[in-house]
């Protein structure tokens, strides 16, 4: 391996998909994973991306974190959010003096990395395709949705070009913009309604088109959106989610225009249920709720916004976590209760 080799941390479903593409068209890239049976599987037999968007199998080079060795310009980033700091840390010695690191995450991990490495080697990235972890070497890529890069500080470096070059090759409509932390802030808000549907079992598309808990995404969209307003952050929108039908003050018609949207996107992939409802219902394990989801509300504490909504799911979540509640719409029944 060379410093040029692009460095894949975390190859579950964002990381193993891009990763993927990557390899595909001729780029050098390794993966590095910290479930065994999975970079066992990578190595053997390659890595298997299969759904409705494409199927094929690509060999790879796959490595557990021990495993790695030397140093690289070029490293993506795309570990479960609450294992960001921790990976940071891993991967640091790898990282070369003018390398970046990239965050294919969910969440404001931008954050905690640039903390740990710099602002000016931090590169954010906003994902939302739909794709899972199926099995050690098999992943599902359900569905394109959008993906965007930029700088933290709204400028376009020669890195920033480059990450835009490589997630162009996964996404030919990828967005290269100079406002990463609108997209991020946009994608806050769209979590925290996806975060919503996994109190239940029933589909992300059938949980957005309940009408009798508008209420709840409602409520939801406004406090995360109140406290990005708060920040100075300009969201965006995206895939059926619109910020501005959240502001304050806006109608509650665009909200439902939204919501519906959002139904209807989620309605066309073969990814029917999001993420996080598969950690607790499949996976057996915490999501990133805490990392995601509950720093909404610590910011908006900061900046004297009232959030119950969000630290009402927070809770219920932790709920489910734990073995208290099941997930079910009595469940998603208790937010209506604020």
């Amino acid at each position: 391996m060379n410093e040029n080799t692009i460095l894949i941390w975390g190859a579950g479903a964002i990381g193993g998909t891009l990763g993927a593409y990557l390899a595909r068209a001729g780029e050098e890239v390794l993966f590095v994973d910290v479930v065994e049976p999975h970079v066992e599987a990578m190595k053997r037999d390659g890595i298997f991306i299969e759904g409705p968007v494409e199927t094929f199998q690509q060999s790879v080079k796959a490595a557990l974190p021990s495993e790695v060795k030397g140093q690289f310009k070029r490293i993506i980033l795309a570990v479960k959010a609450h294992h960001t700091r921790d990976a940071v840390c891993a991967l640091k010695p790898h990282l070369t003096g003018n390398g970046t690191i990239l965050s294919a995450q969910n969440g404001l991990n931008e954050i905690v990395i640039a903390e740990e490495v710099g602002a000016e080697r931090t590169v954010g990235c906003f994902v939302n395709f739909g794709a899972d972890w199926l099995e050690p070497g098999r992943i599902l890529f359900g569905n394109r949705a959008a993906v965007a890069v930029g700088g933290l500080d709204g400028q376009a470096t020669d890195a920033v070009h480059d990450y835009h070059r490589l997630l162009s090759i996964f996404e030919p409509k990828a967005v290269l913009t100079d406002n990463i932390w609108g997209y991020l802030w946009g994608k806050l808000g769209y979590g925290s309604l996806l975060f919503a549907t996994a109190l239940t079992n029933a589909s992300m598309s059938e949980n957005l088109a309940s009408e009798r808990h508008f209420p709840v995404y409602h409520r939801l969209g406004q406090e995360v959106m109140a406290v990005a307003k708060a920040r100075g952050v300009k969201p965006l929108g995206f895939n059926g989610f619109d910020p501005d039908a959240f502001l304050p003050g806006a109608d509650e018609t665009s909200a439902r225009r939204s919501v519906a949207d959002m139904a209807e996107f989620n309605r066309h992939t073969a990814k029917t249920h999001s993420g996080i409802w598969r950690d607790l219902a499949v996976r057996k394990r915490k999501t990133e709720v805490d990392a995601q989801i509950a720093i909404i509300a610590n910011l908006g504490s900061e900046a004297g916004i009232p959030t119950p909504a969000i630290s009402r799911l927070v809770q219920l979540i932790h709920d489910i976590e734990d073995g208290r509640r099941e997930q079910s719409w009595s469940t998603l029944d208790e937010m209506l209760k604020l």
